[in-house]
């Protein structure tokens, strides 16, 4: 019997063209009133500040002893300089106390390049990266536009780490997947503090900047972040008018058009739009594309005002072909293996069919309340609802022995790779998703008697709810093998369709659930957290805090073969995740910290992110724990023209959980792990027109306990030294001539793939520049080379392949700011 075939096509048009188009007339209708509002834009400022904004009063480092100093971080990175001045822009003020004495006062705004003056943007963390007891890494919207960044992923190359990972086992996953010192992040993802449940490619044309925070962090955002928590700060409306976008074309059939418009519609309410339509193939891989558009509208009601209530909406559609890389071999002699591409194979072999595609469908709705209640207490309310439709097939290649011995004979062309990873998936599906988060929140302020205090308070209540239904292909047999060294992605007679169809060639899924059609689950979390911050002197505090959590989730599969039971499977837990920190602050610019944290990482915490959450082996298993101790220092030097930061931490984790890539098979959960190491980064303005950012890390990492054969060995993804480093320079600025020159290099040291050490990647070094031009005010044009040298770099890691990064490529960009 045929199969029905339910293949998709989407084929969105993308926005590329009509947005350049429709701004570029935008332009001529809103430059009256952008010139207009420019006039008004720094008293507006001054009247209704800037959510963004952190000040500070602390003493004048030039000269003048006890000037009250006001310390601004940018939002909005117009020029790459810091300046010094007043509230006027016109250097120091003279300000009368209350006993008639005067001083100067000075207003100093920080170079948007110095990411210590930012602010996290979360009530739940107030204070900005100098002033907050953590490892935490800022990719500031400056370093986002002079790299052209495009994606969540491409931002985040900036900070060591940071590591992409395939999905695993018959359902792979695909999307973004991280990793943060060597442990699962794919469901840390946050937007302005609340969780983003979707499995997809996140493009960035929404961000303003990328914070990560690294280490357990499960006392602020609940259950998981293990080794850390991604957070997204989006572009929401602000006080000054404005009509920005770009077009940018270039290899690799790229065409891209964003859009970016803010109006001020009355003095309390303003509203922004931003959009994004994308089309462009891999440079470096067969077969690989992405087409998608996307459209972000925001509204502030109270600009200003003590009661503000932000409404944020987020709609993208994607249409991409999903990229499982290549495989990885073990070439007789060796003591490890290695990707087939270091052993000549081609690095833009795909080993995909033309059944392969990942379209999905986000829609996220936000709303988030500030209300001021008085001078002491601010009341904060966020709530998110999300809608995620998604259609994935993907193939998950590897070369078993005979494949492995063929490719090192004398005949390697008679190498054939299968398709089907070691369980005959992943298994087409299609999943549809909806969540819900609300996390209110409370901040105090106050003295008793000398000791000033901060106590942040609140509960946080989530769920989360996931339907797959699993197709089946009409001859699995004839999609299984393909050709290593020449693969053919079209496969005559082969078709898909829903598996209640055929449900005896529906995926045989791990652990004695079997083949079937239905996959549900649910997951419901509720947890109340607290934390206080005492000053016992102006220049020392203890901050100190928990969270509890409640966290109940099931799992279903249920219809296909029928011989085989319906699997029913729920797990409950509590947790308590504390954190004790200790801050030495002699002044407004330095800060020497330690940090003690623990975090808790339930088993089915996975809901839309794995293939199986809970499974009869795993749903009895005690959930991950880890913990962190941290000692740090933060420095933001030459009137917060750049910033220092070193840290020094121990990560511990235990009941870790190891999956067998091949048969899905969960095998232990005892293993013990630890990464320690070392942490620096230096960022601002180094000298006039000259900016840099740079990172480095140092890890030792290794499995300390469980299973026999991993003890001892470097943990998987963990390199031992990473490092990135951009900078620009400003020729002529502001003259008819100018130029602006920058580049950069993003370096990490070889890897291995799996916790045994049997597999390695070599280290990634990528060489990137950029070349741009101003013309007048409003217009700028730009070129950005990726991967200059052309090297064969891998980008998502999994225990028995890798995808290799793109290869050399170049973007133009021809931009307007009115």
């Amino acid at each position: 019997m045929r199969v029905y075939s339910v293949r998709r096509r989407l084929r969105p048009a993308p926005l590329a063209v009509g947005l350049t188009l429709g701004c570029t007339a935008a332009f001529y209708m809103a430059e009256d009133q952008a010139v207009a509002a420019r006039g008004h834009s720094l008293a507006d400022a001054k009247k209704t500040g800037h959510r963004d904004h952190k000040k500070g009063t602390h003493r004048d480092q030039a000269g003048v002893k006890g000037a009250p100093v006001s310390v601004t971080a940018p939002s909005a990175p117009e020029g790459t300089k810091a300046t010094l001045a007043n509230a006027k822009g016109k250097g120091p003020a003279l300000v009368a106390d209350k006993g008639g004495a005067e001083a100067e006062e000075w207003t100093v705004t920080a170079s948007p390049m110095n990411t210590l003056r930012t602010p996290i943007g979360l009530s739940r963390m107030p204070q900005d990266v100098l002033h907050t007891p953590q490892t935490i890494d800022v990719v500031p919207q400056i370093v986002m536009q002079q790299q052209n960044v495009k994606s969540l992923d491409e931002a985040l190359k900036n900070v060591p780490g940071i590591t992409a990972s395939v999905g695993e086992g018959e359902g792979g996953m695909a999307g973004d997947q991280f990793l943060i010192r060597g442990f699962a992040a794919q469901n840390d993802i946050y937007e302005n503090g609340l969780r983003d449940f979707g499995v997809y490619t996140r493009d960035s044309f929404d961000y303003d900047h990328v914070t990560v925070i690294k280490g357990p962090s499960s006392q602020v955002f609940g259950n998981g972040t293990t080794g850390g928590a991604i957070n997204i700060t989006t572009k929401t409306p602000t006080a000054g008018n404005h009509v920005n976008a770009s077009f940018s074309g270039g290899s690799g059939a790229y065409y891209r058009g964003t859009l970016d418009f803010n109006h001020k519609i009355t003095d309390s309410i303003a509203f922004r739009i931003t959009g994004m339509g994308n089309e462009s193939n891999m440079v470096g891989r067969d077969a690989v594309y992405s087409h998608r558009w996307g459209i972000a509208p925001s509204i502030i009601f109270g600009l200003g005002k003590k009661v503000n209530y932000t409404i944020e909406y987020l709609h993208q559609t994607d249409n991409r072909v999903p990229d499982y890389g290549v495989p990885v071999v073990k070439k007789p002699g060796s003591s490890y293996g290695k990707p087939v591409t270091e052993y000549g194979v081609r690095r833009t072999n795909w080993y995909g069919t033309t059944f392969d595609q990942d379209n999905s469908n986000v829609d996220m709705l936000t709303g988030r309340l500030q209300w001021e209640v008085n001078k002491y207490v601010t009341v904060y309310n966020d709530t998110r609802g999300g809608l995620y439709s998604r259609y994935f097939s993907a193939s998950q290649e590897s070369c078993n022995a005979a494949c492995n011995s063929a490719l090192f004979s004398s005949n390697p062309q008679a190498a054939q790779v299968s398709r089907i990873g070691g369980v005959g998936g992943p298994n087409p599906y299609q999943q549809n998703d909806w969540s819900v988060q609300n996390v209110a929140s409370a901040v105090a302020n106050f003295n008793t008697g000398s000791i000033k205090h901060q106590m942040i308070g609140g509960f946080d209540i989530e769920h989360i709810y996931d339907r797959r239904q699993n197709y089946a292909y009409n001859n699995p047999a004839i999609r299984r093998w393909a050709n290593l060294l020449n693969p053919v992605a079209y496969i005559p007679g082969l078709d898909v369709g829903v598996g209640s169809l055929n449900p005896g060639n529906l995926v045989n899924i791990p652990n004695g659930v079997g083949r079937k059609e239905w996959k549900t689950s649910a997951a419901t979390d509720v947890g109340a957290f607290f934390s206080e911050q005492a000053w016992l002197t102006p220049w020392f505090s203890i901050k100190a805090g928990f969270r509890w959590d409640h966290w109940s989730s099931n799992y279903s599969a249920t219809g296909g073969v029928a011989s085989t039971s319906d699997t029913h499977l729920g797990q409950k837990q509590d947790t308590f995740n504390p954190n004790v920190s200790l801050m030495y602050t002699p002044n407004d610019h330095t800060m020497v910290y330690f940090n003690w944290a623990e975090s808790t990482t339930p088993l089915g915490l996975y809901v839309t992110n794995s293939s199986e959450p809970l499974s009869p082996k795993n749903s009895k298993f005690e959930p991950e724990r880890s913990r962190l101790y941290e000692l740090g220092a933060k420095y933001s030097a030459f009137h917060d023209r750049i910033g220092f930061t070193a840290s020094v931490f121990r990560l511990e984790k235990g009941n870790s959980i190891l999956t067998d890539p091949s048969s899905g098979q969960v095998t232990d959960s005892g293993d013990t792990q630890r990464n320690q190491g070392i942490e620096l980064s230096v960022s601002g303005q180094i000298l006039k027109n000259w900016n840099m950012i740079a990172t480095y890390a140092r890890y030792d990492s290794k499995t300390t306990g469980g299973t026999l054969a991993d003890i001892g060995k470097q943990i998987q993804y963990v390199p031992r030294n990473q490092a990135t480093v951009w900078s620009t320079y400003e020729i002529a600025p502001k003259t008819p001539y100018n130029l602006t020159l920058g580049g950069g290099v993003t370096w990490r040291e070889g890897v291995f793939l799996d916790p045994a050490n049997t597999a390695r990647v070599p280290a990634n070094v990528e060489f990137d520049a950029v070349v741009s031009h101003q013309f007048g005010s409003h217009w700028r044009v730009a070129m950005n080379g990726y991967n200059l040298a052309n090297r064969l770099n891998y980008g998502n890691l999994f225990s028995n392949r890798v995808t290799p990064s793109i290869g050399r490529a170049f973007l133009f960009q021809l931009s307007a700011n009115y």
